[in-house]
């Protein structure tokens, strides 16, 4: 565990299975996440940069929200809250909608929404650098989509339509497997999840936090299904 530099003002920061990122603009910097087992992403952040440092949530599963409790507020797409644990509430909501602009001061941050994996599910799209942070829906690792809240015709539709983005997107940094990734993993997500919704690849049960699931290798990734 620790900082990984990406950049000069770009760092990752590896839990065991789980990564979040902080971005540094002129005027202030942004956690992307705030991880699973950290509990003080936040003053950890803090040893790289003395510029004010907000959160932004890519979604709002359990092993992104670690150290949320230490913000005052919070960056998240509004579709995320059915998702959001209720303890959080005190909080101050920033909504961050499709298409939003983050001005970090001479770095700007472009929200694009990923829905499927979770409802409010949005990564963030640095212009000037291409490196898109994706969250979950784009890795090569374990995708879950089972469970409430999971959409897999949702999922394919907002890959798709990341697709329009592709000439902006140079690598992309996901939250969980290889990091970074190269966008042509897209499309193999894209022809997996169509190939898994119309029944066309073979699953095998496993019990994950005592239920009973489908495991969908499509050889890009595996899915996590019901």
């Amino acid at each position: 565990m620790g900082w990984k530099k990406i950049d000069d003002n770009t760092y990752q920061y590896d839990e065991e299975g789980v990564r979040f990122f902080l971005v540094i603009g002129k005027a202030k910097a942004l956690l992307i996440d705030s991880g699973m087992q950290t509990r003080n992403a936040k003053e950890l952040a803090q040893e790289i940069t003395e510029l004010p440092i907000g959160l932004f949530n890519t979604h709002t599963d359990i092993d992104h929200i670690g150290s949320n409790d230490e913000f005052d507020e919070v960056m998240i797409n509004p579709a995320e809250l059915v998702n959001y644990d209720k303890s959080y509430t005190w909080q101050n909501i920033i909504p961050v909608y499709d298409g939003d602009v983050i001005n970090l001061g001479e770095r700007e941050l472009v929200a694009i929404a990923l829905s499927g994996h979770t409802p409010g599910s949005t990564g963030l799209l640095d212009k000037d650098s291409g490196a898109f942070f994706s969250g979950d829906p784009i890795q090569d690792g374990r995708i879950f989509m089972f469970g409430p809240m999971r959409n897999m015709s949702a999922y394919i539709h907002s890959l798709k339509r990341l697709k329009q983005h592709a000439p902006d997107i140079k690598n992309i940094y996901p939250c969980h497997g290889t990091c970074p990734v190269e966008f042509s993993i897209v499309d193999k997500l894209i022809d997996g999840a169509i190939r898994v919704e119309k029944g066309e690849v073979t699953s095998e049960k496993a019990e994950l936090f005592g239920q009973t699931i489908s495991v969908y290798n499509i050889g890009a990734a595996t899915f996590l299904g019901n």
